[in-house]
């Protein structure tokens, strides 16, 4: 909830009445919320029907909230320390049912009557057949009017509840400001015509009954107000870089030279797919027009990105400019090094690298042949951007896996030279047409929709763990055959130790069924020196090892065309796009190749159900659209480093028609007033400043 700063929304948190330092303290650190703005801007996510009593005989398995009139009788405590708690016993003339408190026992002792007449309101939850209700809401039957109605149910924390701010807390909090806040106080940002066209409740209105509806129809019509809003702020963020992308001069790329036609007639691999030719084309008319070229390319693993990247590359070097790939890691970009360098030896183009593992003589060699001009094309990591790598005429940036690295890093990039460069960044990951509309929707995307030929379609299976001694011996086939395996473990973050144990423990079990005297495994992992890990994947890439036993430092960018098998262990661990990208680590030679999902026992129903997404498609667009839509925008893209999507009332997901919409509105609006210098945009503007001005961003992709 946006506020100025003479607005009584900017008032700390700690001055409403109710709240004080210490709470206020805990409500900043658990939720953020550090003003009275914030508080209104925490928004309830569902609401209950308190106008019905239920009785006690209607409840069943399915009932989850339930509201009850009765009595109260059997008051007792037991148990002690942590355990202590007190039980009672409800009923009404149909039944009865266990009330049960963990916290606040002296407070809940002093309150409750016995034979006292309440109307409890709470969850259900059922043990050894019984229902029981823990620390239920309750009003004497004589103050119970004061709750009926629509209530709001609000997100917390665990510590919040543990200090007493409940749910009720909230809202009586926001019922004491919504007393103190008038209209004025919260002025329509929006301008008359749209508040019309899409038929939007006004500002004031929509806050005070997302709170405290009057009926369903009143929190729909408030809801439907913050959501549009919400995503229309967004939208209008992305419009202006867009705008910001358009107007920005660009280098001309004028000339189709010897470099790209010499590369196109002599050196391709193999012949280019008709998506890979259309987006050559896109990208240079992009950079012909005088315009600075902000493309995004998303392609499935093993399209033919890298090819699209080089002959890019190379259409700068034609223009007589230099040219850079970034990625975001040692191992990608070493793949896309050697990758690019082999492509382009026999146009004797000098490639260089540049990571945090080149040092010394090499290193200074590289800096001075990119700030003379004598190293036209350098891969490298974030390393490109450090301070001492000056370029002479840096004209065209590739960026890798964009999403991994932050808009500051980029905007690095950008100081390389007076004019920022082309700017082609590519994904693998597929990326869902919502999603792209919010976190790449400043930037022109292209799709390669095409596989090279002769690849083969991916055969993917689900194994549960008691089929582990066939998949094994199914790895000693293909490894017969001449053929190399993956066996993936999962690294998480927050069980970093116990996870490297797991893969160490998983390695002594590789090796108990492949012994040594037979196969040559190697292993790679994140906690190895870059030395090691590079010596090791190395063997891996000429064949030395059959297998290689590794985490997900492998997701990206290495291509052993020769690997026939990638069996991923605890599979359930992993997300739907992380096991896409691994799975497009083999399928990269002409023989068929298998990818192996093996879980342990007795696995969640959304585990099995991705498991059979993973079975029944290859198609990285549907896998992300599922992925989406079975975990949300927030944990598909944790690497995200603007504030996009950090939505506190939309979802991309469910609210698309509203996204679509607010986008259109958005795009039109930035085309007729680009400065929002008509009157009836002011109090817009002022909004969109206040959600932070990225100015010196504006012209990072």
């Amino acid at each position: 909830m946006q506020s100025s700063a003479g607005n009584i929304l900017s008032t700390p948190i700690e001055y409403l009445k109710g709240v004080g330092p210490q709470r206020a303290e805990l409500l900043r650190k658990e939720l953020d919320i550090s003003t009275y703005g914030d508080l209104l801007g925490h928004y309830p996510f569902r609401y209950y029907d308190r106008t019905r009593i239920a009785k006690v005989s209607e409840i069943n398995d399915l009932t989850e909230y339930v509201q009850l009139s009765g009595k109260i009788v059997n008051i007792y405590e037991e148990g002690e320390g942590r355990k202590r708690r007190i039980s009672a016993t409800f009923y009404d003339d149909t039944g009865r049912i266990n009330l049960v408190w963990f916290q606040s026992l002296s407070w809940v002792k002093k309150t409750l009557e016995e034979y006292g007449e309440y109307v409890v309101f709470g969850k259900v939850s059922s043990f050894n057949g019984s229902y029981s209700i823990t620390h239920p809401e309750m009003e004497t039957i004589a103050r119970a009017n004061a709750v009926t109605g629509i209530q709001p149910v609000y997100s917390s924390t665990a510590r919040l509840t543990a200090m007493g701010i409940s749910n009720r807390s909230f809202g009586k909090l926001t019922q004491v400001l919504l007393e103190k806040v008038r209209a004025s106080d919260i002025p329509e940002i929006l301008p008359h015509a749209l508040l019309q066209q899409y038929g939007l409740a006004g500002r004031y209105q929509a806050l005070v009954q997302v709170h405290f509806p009057k009926n369903d129809q009143e929190a729909q019509q408030a809801r439907y107000r913050l959501k549009w809003e919400e995503l229309f702020l967004m939208q209008m963020q992305i419009a202006n870089l867009r705008l910001q992308h358009t107007i920005q001069p660009g280098y001309v790329f004028d000339t189709v030279g010897d470099n790209f036609n010499t590369f196109y007639k002599e050196c391709l691999p193999f012949a280019l797919t008709g998506a890979q030719k259309r987006v050559l084309r896109e990208i240079r008319v992009d950079t012909a027009t005088g315009k600075q070229m902000n493309r995004l390319v998303q392609g499935d693993v093993g399209s033919g990105k890298t090819i699209v990247a080089t002959m890019s590359m190379l259409l700068a070097l034609d223009n007589g400019f230099q040219a850079c790939m970034m990625a975001p890691t040692e191992i990608l970009a070493r793949q896309h090094y050697q990758g690019i360098s082999e492509l382009l030896a026999p146009l004797d183009i000098p490639v260089a690298i540049l990571t945090g593992t080149v040092k010394g003589k090499q290193k200074k060699e590289v800096l001075k042949g990119l700030a003379d001009g004598s190293i036209p094309i350098v891969v490298g990591t974030h390393a490109i951007i450090e301070d001492s790598v000056q370029f002479k005429n840096l004209g065209m940036a590739v960026v890798d896996e964009q999403h991994k690295f932050g808009v500051g890093q980029r905007a690095r990039l950008w100081k390389k030279n007076t004019m920022p460069p082309h700017v082609l960044v590519m994904t693998a990951t597929p990326i869902p047409r919502t999603l792209a509309m919010t976190l790449y929707g400043d930037l022109d995307v292209s799709v390669i929709d095409e596989l090279p030929p002769g690849r083969q379609a991916i055969k993917t299976l689900h194994r549960p763990d008691n089929y582990r001694a066939q998949v094994m011996g199914f790895l000693k086939e293909e490894i017969g055959k001449g053929r190399q395996v993956y066996i993936v473990y999962p690294l998480i973050e927050e069980s970093e130790k116990m996870d490297y144990e797991s893969l160490l423990a998983g390695y002594e079990q590789v090796k108990s069924w492949f012994p040594e005297d037979h196969y040559k495994i190697a292993m790679v992992h994140g906690r190895q020196e870059a030395e090691e890990r590079k010596r090791n994947m190395d063997r891996f890439v000429k064949g030395a090892a059959h297998i290689l036993v590794a985490t997900t430092v492998i997701e990206v960018g290495v291509n052993v065309p020769n690997a026939s098998v990638m069996l991923i262990e605890s599979a359930e661990r992993f997300g739907l796009s992380q096991l896409h990208q691994l799975r497009g680590r083999v399928g990269r030679g002409a023989e068929q190749s298998f990818c192996i999902l093996l879980t342990g026992k007795g696995i969640g129903q959304e585990s099995y159900e991705r498991m059979q997404v993973m079975v029944s498609t290859s198609d990285g667009f549907v896998i992300a659209e599922k992925d989406l839509e079975m975990r949300g925008p927030g944990d598909v893209y944790g690497t995200r480093q603007s504030g996009d999507l950090k939505l506190k009332i939309a979802d991309i997901v469910k609210d698309s028609p509203l996204l679509e919409q607010s986008r259109h509105a958005a795009l039109q609006l930035v085309a007729e007033d680009p400065r929002l210098e008509a009157p009836e945009h002011q109090r817009l503007k002022e909004a969109l400043g206040l959600l932070g001005s990225r100015s010196e961003w504006n012209k990072i992709s």
